[in-house]
């Protein structure tokens, strides 16, 4: 039998269940892969309350990433082999102790890595790249603020930016945040409650302001950042945890600044090219040391509803694993 987070009716975590269901019979160009560690991200709360953009069909398992090693290959499955250690990429479904997919859904997991690591990387350090490279463009030299840097999305955009050659400013909302994501590479830290992060801003940059910002917040966030950016500054919109923000299109006038929408899957499923040069980059920093998901919290498959609330209530800082084992 193989258990499963199961969301029958739409509403917050603790409506979600566990429940068991036979494994069922492989096609032929599927594989199946025993689930070691699965990721939580922010979507997965909102997708369970049906307030994501993809809405999936009742019943369905929440879940975006997950990691584990292959133990049925299908006939018509092709490189992919019995004992694979890998990243498993989906939509939805990860909560579980087995998943079916194709061998397209799968990525070798970083030997650098382990399940934990491996089930929280693509999606937050995807968005990062997609938002700092794609979306951003940031260049050596350039400020960039990021915003909810204790978060997964945050850290990682904290390691890109700072390998990239940027300054980063990181703001959160703990001294134990801020300590993670100077140990990730930030060069300045703010503290939401002790200083406005729009003074500190043109306090660190002596008036000039920020040339990008990393916003996963929304809210007064973004609001406020439009009043601390630099000439020709672009404002990545990644999410809207904090609510939904709105642009002053005097303020964006005046600094010839751009506001750009952030979405790192929908990116690849237009143009699926640029998520592979995107996925080859990722997996040769991890093996190169360079990149490394900060997993504050890992806890067993039935823990479910509380690590969800780990994220709704903030105390996560970088990723929370579910581990099956």
């Amino acid at each position: 039998m193989v258990r499963a987070v199961v969301c029958r009716a739409l509403g917050e975590p603790e409506a979600l269940r566990l429940e068991e269901f036979p494994s069922r019979a492989l096609k032929p160009a599927e594989v199946r892969v025993k689930i070691r560690a699965a990721g939580l991200n922010f979507p997965d709360v909102l997708m369970a309350a049906g307030q994501y953009q993809l809405k999936p069909e009742l019943p369905f398992t929440p879940g975006m990433e997950a990691a584990g090693d292959v133990c049925e290959v299908g006939t018509e499955a092709r490189g992919v082999a019995v004992g694979d250690k890998v990243i498993v990429k989906m939509r939805h479904g990860a909560f579980t102790d087995e998943a079916v997919v194709t061998p397209s859904q799968l990525t070798p997991k970083p030997s650098t890595f382990d399940y934990a690591e491996a089930a929280t990387y693509l999606a937050g350090h995807g968005t990062a790249y997609h938002a700092l490279i794609d979306r951003g463009r940031v260049e050596p030299g350039e400020v960039l603020l990021v915003h909810g840097a204790g978060g997964g999305t945050g850290l990682a955009a904290v390691e890109i930016g700072k390998m990239l050659g940027a300054t980063v400013i990181a703001t959160a909302s703990s001294d134990e945040k801020l300590a993670i994501a100077k140990s990730r590479g930030a060069d300045h830290l703010v503290r939401y409650d002790r200083e406005p992060f729009r003074d500190a801003v043109k306090r660190i940059t002596d008036g000039r302001g920020a040339d990008v910002v990393f916003d996963p917040v929304g809210g007064q966030v973004f609001e406020d950042s439009m009043r601390c950016i630099a000439w020709g500054a672009r404002l990545l919109v990644i999410g809207f945890t904090g609510g939904i923000g709105s642009a002053r299109t005097n303020l964006l006038l005046i600094k010839g600044a751009s506001v750009l929408g952030v979405r790192a899957g929908e990116a690849v499923r237009k143009n699926p090219a640029l998520g592979q040069v995107r996925l080859n980059a990722l997996l040769q920093w991890a093996e190169e040391g360079k990149l490394r998901p900060n997993v504050s919290h890992r806890l067993p498959l039935h823990d479910y509803a509380k690590a969800m609330r780990l994220l709704i209530d903030r105390k996560a800082i970088g990723r929370v694993a579910l581990m099956m084992d």
